[in-house]
């Protein structure tokens, strides 16, 4: 469409709130690169990512100190980028990746060692924290940028209709499920999956379960 403003909440994010996109960035030897990494809103034209070392999305933006993200709802490349790397006629030449509804391109900020030694993937330090300006959105359909958070909303309410009809040990399953759905919904979903989670755990607590 264009590129008249550049402003976040054109593709749906909010500040605070993390979102699912696919990063691509250039090798040194000038082929291109895509991984699904998330991405946090940190206001109008800036974002915030944490990305493990030993990546090759993290060693191309260290070098080239600047990167595009990509919006898109396509499971085949989420899966594709996740599990090896796209061909390298999915990209187009400034490294976007083709037919993606909206896409921005970013520079590096700052950049800052990881601290938190909570992570259960990785221990503290293995990670640098990426602060960057976005300077250019090419929105070339309406589009949403992902938030996990909705599909949690979506399971929670599935489980929901059938602990009426299973045993306790389903039952337990169930809350186990809610209560990480939970965890990950406050974390990164919307005001208004934050909001129906809320009502999902109501619920729970009317039929005298504890989520």
């Amino acid at each position: 469409m264009d590129n008249l403003e550049i402003n976040l909440e054109r593709i749906g994010m909010v500040k605070g709130r993390q979102y699912e996109t696919i990063i691509s960035t250039k090798n040194e030897d000038g082929s291109k690169n895509a991984a699904p990494i998330g991405v946090i809103c940190a206001g109008n034209n800036k974002i915030i990512n944490r990305i493990f070392k030993g990546s090759h999305t993290l060693e191309n933006i260290l070098r080239e100190r600047e990167f595009i993200v990509n919006i898109t709802h396509d499971p085949e490349l989420f899966a594709t980028s996740t599990l090896g790397n796209l061909p390298q006629d999915y990209f187009n030449e400034d490294y976007s990746i083709k037919d993606v509804k909206a896409y921005f391109k970013c520079k590096v900020k700052s950049l800052t060692e990881a601290v938190k030694q909570s992570d259960p993937v990785k221990k503290k330090g293995e990670a640098i924290v990426i602060k960057s300006e976005v300077c250019e959105l090419i929105i070339r359909e309406d589009t949403q940028a992902l938030n996990r958070g909705f599909g949690y909303v979506i399971e929670s309410l599935a489980n929901l209709t059938r602990f009426d009809i299973v045993d306790d040990t389903q039952k337990e399953y169930y809350l186990k499920r809610f209560r990480e759905a939970n965890r990950v919904v406050l974390k990164v979903g919307t005001k208004e999956d934050i909001k129906a989670m809320r009502e999902i755990k109501k619920e729970l607590i009317k039929k005298g379960f504890e989520p």
